[in-house]
C-alpha cells in the first residue's frame, strides 16, 4: 500500500465549508409584445390607433414623441442623460450614478444612457402607386441601428438594474437584473446577517433561512419588478394599447444560476484549485480540449463542446460548453469555489424561453451545478468498489437479460471510458449522435452507428447511464461516472506509462531502477537454471 496518495475533492471540502448557497445570479431578459411581430399584426396597431393607412410616417412619429418623452423626464426630474460610446464599459460609466441614487435611500432612476445599436425592428417596403392609387406599404423584420434608451434604477428589491427600450417599432425591450442583489434585500427584512462577496455571499447567520429566500426567487418577484418601472418610466405603448392587447412580455434571454461554496480558509480553497487543474489535464476529453496560460478570459473564450481550463495569474477558471451555454467554475476572490450554469438558450436545457418557465430552469442548471461537482468527487477519489469492478469487467445478467462485458484494456472500452468522461455530458446529456464521433476519434477506427448501439445497450444493461423518458438521450449514472474515470485514469495513468518505463518520457531514475531489477531477475533466472 502506498503511503501517500493524492488530495481528493471531498477531502478538501470535508469539515471546510461555511457556507454553501444557490441562486440565481445575474438575469437577463427580452422583453417583446407578442402582437407585433409579423406585418400584418402592424398594420392591425396602427388601425387600432386609428391609421388606417400603414405609413412609415405615423411609425416615425410614435418614436418621435417616445424620444421627446424621454428628454422631458430627464429634465423634469433632474437625471442626467450619459452618451455611450464604441467600447464603452456600460455598468462602470453608470456606477457613480448608482451609488449615489443609493446613498439617497429611495428608489428612482440613478442616471439615463442612450446609444445608438443594431436592433431587429420593423422594416417598410414602399411600392409606389399606379393609375392615380394609393401607394403599397409591406412591413417586416430587419436589422437597423436605432436610438436604445438605458435606464439605470436603484430598486428598493432588487437594487441596481436597468430597463433598455428600443426607440422604434416594435420597441424592443431587455432588463438586467441580479439575484444575489435581490436575496441580499430580503436577507435583511428577514433579520439575517450577513458580510459580501463581491456580489454574492461570504458569511451568514443562518445559512438555511438564505437558502430559502435564494429558493423563492422567481417569476412572481421579477415579474413584478418590470411593471413597477414601466409605469414610472416613459414608454412608447399606451394605456389604450394595452387595453388593446399590445403589451410587452417577458421571456429568458440569459441565465446565470450559481453555486458558492465559501472555505473556512483560503488554502483550502487554493489547494483544491491546484488538485482540480492537475487532475482534469487528461479527463473529460471533447472534441477540443485547450490548457491556455496567461490569456485574458473573454466572453468569447468558450467553443461548443469545448472544456478549456484557463489561468489567470494564480487563479484557475475551467469552463465547459455545451451549445450556446457553458458552465464555468472558479476559484472567487480567493475564498469561495464558484459553480455557475450560464445558460443562453433555455432550449439547450430543453426549456421555454418566457418568464413564465425559469423556475424549470433553475432546477435543471442546478442539477448541472451539482453534476459537475459531483464528478470532479468521483474524478478526485475514484474507487470503483470491487463487485461494482467485477459486474462491470465481467459478462453479467440483468433481469434476465445478458449484459456483455466491458473489459479493462479493451481498445474500444477505452475509448468508451475516455468519450464518457467528456465533461459536456453532465449538462446535456449523451447520444448515439454525440458519443459516436468522440469514441471514433479517440479509438483512431471506424465506430459504426450499429456499435455505438451496441454499446449504449451494455452500458445500460450495467447501470452506467440511464435513458430520459421519450428520447434517445442517456445521462450517466454514479456508476458510470466512475466507471468512465477509473478506467481512464488507470489507463492513462499507470498502465500506459509503467508499460513504456524503460524507455523515455520515463524519468532517468525509474529506467536505472528497472534495469537494475531487469539484471537482478535475469541472474536468479539463471542460477536457476531455467530457461527463457
Amino acid at each position: 500500500m502506498m503511503t501517500s496518495r493524492a488530495v481528493r475533492t471531498s477531502d478538501l471540502l470535508a469539515g471546510h465549508v461555511d457556507l454553501d448557497v444557490s441562486c440565481l445570479d445575474r438575469i437577463y431578459l427580452n422583453g417583446y409584445v407578442p402582437n407585433l411581430q409579423v406585418g400584418g399584426q402592424v398594420v392591425s396597431f396602427l388601425a387600432s390607433r386609428g391609421f388606417p393607412i400603414p405609413s412609415p410616417a405615423v411609425v416615425g412619429r410614435i418614436g418621435d414623441q417616445f424620444r421627446a418623452s424621454v428628454r422631458s423626464f430627464a429634465d423634469n426630474n433632474k437625471i442626467a442623460m450619459v452618451t455611450f460610446r464604441k467600447g464603452d464599459r456600460k455598468i462602470e460609466k453608470m456606477a457613480p450614478y448608482l451609488a449615489r441614487q443609493a446613498k439617497t435611500g429611495r428608489p428612482g432612476v440613478a442616471a439615463i444612457g442612450w446609444a445608438q445599436e443594431f436592433q431587429w425592428v420593423a422594416s417598410c417596403t414602399t411600392t409606389p402607386a399606379h393609375g392615380g392609387g394609393a401607394p403599397h406599404f409591406g412591413w417586416s423584420r430587419a436589422e437597423r441601428r436605432v436610438t436604445c434608451y438605458y435606464f439605470y434604477v436603484w430598486d428598493d428589491e432588487f437594487g441596481p438594474a436597468f430597463v433598455k427600450i428600443g426607440s422604434y417599432f416594435p420597441y424592443p425591450i431587455k432588463v438586467w437584473l441580479n439575484g444575489h442583489e435581490w436575496a441580499k434585500r430580503q436577507a435583511d427584512k428577514a433579520g439575517i446577517g450577513w458580510t459580501a462577496l463581491a456580489n454574492g455571499f461570504a458569511t451568514c447567520t443562518d445559512p438555511i433561512g438564505l437558502q430559502t429566500i435564494c429558493d423563492h426567487l422567481g417569476p412572481v418577484q421579477i415579474q413584478a419588478f418590470f411593471d413597477r418601472w414601466l409605469d414610472r418610466l416613459p414608454v412608447p405603448l399606451t394605456d389604450q394599447d394595452r387595453a388593446h392587447g399590445y403589451w410587452w412580455e417577458l421571456s429568458m434571454r440569459q441565465i446565470e444560476v450559481s453555486r458558492t461554496i465559501v472555505f473556512d480558509q483560503p488554502r483550502n480553497g487554493r489547494a483544491f484549485f491546484e488538485a482540480l487543474a492537475a487532475d482534469n489535464l487528461d479527463l473529460g476529453r471533447p472534441e477540443r480540449l485547450e490548457l491556455i496560460f496567461g490569456r485574458k478570459i473573454l466572453p468569447s473564450t468558450t467553443g461548443v463542446f469545448a472544456t478549456r481550463v484557463v489561468t489567470r495569474g494564480v487563479d484557475v477558471t475551467i469552463n465547459a460548453g455545451y451549445k450556446h451555454s457553458r458552465v464555468k467554475e472558479y476559484f472567487k476572490e480567493g475564498r469561495a469555489l464558484r459553480i455557475e450554469t450560464v445558460v443562453n438558450d433555455s432550449t439547450d436545457l430543453g426549456v421555454k424561453r418566457r418568464l413564465v418557465h425559469l423556475p424549470e430552469l433553475q432546477a435543471k442548471a442546478r442539477d448541472v451545478n451539482r453534476r459537475l461537482l459531483d464528478h470532479e468527487h468521483v474524478g478526485r477519489g475514484c474507487v470503483l468498489a470491487s463487485p461494482a469492478f467485477e459486474r462491470i469487467a465481467q459478462p453479467s445478467v440483468t433481469d434476465g437479460r445478458r449484459a456483455p462485458a466491458l473489459r479493462f484494456g479493451d481498445p474500444r472500452v477505452q475509448a468508451l471510458a475516455g468519450a464518457l468522461a467528456v465533461t459536456a455530458h453532465l449538462i446535456g446529456g449523451l447520444s448515439n449522435k454525440t458519443l459516436r464521433p468522440l469514441v471514433e476519434s479517440l479509438l483512431d477506427a471506424d465506430y459504426s452507428r450499429a456499435q455505438c448501439c451496441y454499446d449504449l445497450r451494455r452500458l445500460r444493461l450495467k447501470g452506467l447511464i440511464e435513458r430520459l423518458p421519450h428520447s434517445n438521450t442517456y445521462t450517466l449514472t454514479d456508476d458510470g461516472q466512475r466507471f468512465a474515470i477509473f478506467y481512464s485514469k488507470v489507463h492513462n495513468r499507470l498502465l500506459r506509462p509503467l508499460l513504456a518505463a524503460n524507455q523515455p518520457p520515463a524519468p532517468l531514475e525509474v529506467r536505472q531502477a528497472l534495469r537494475v531489477l531487469d539484471n537482478a531477475i535475469t541472474d536468479y533466472i539463471n542460477d536457476a537454471r531455467i530457461a527463457t
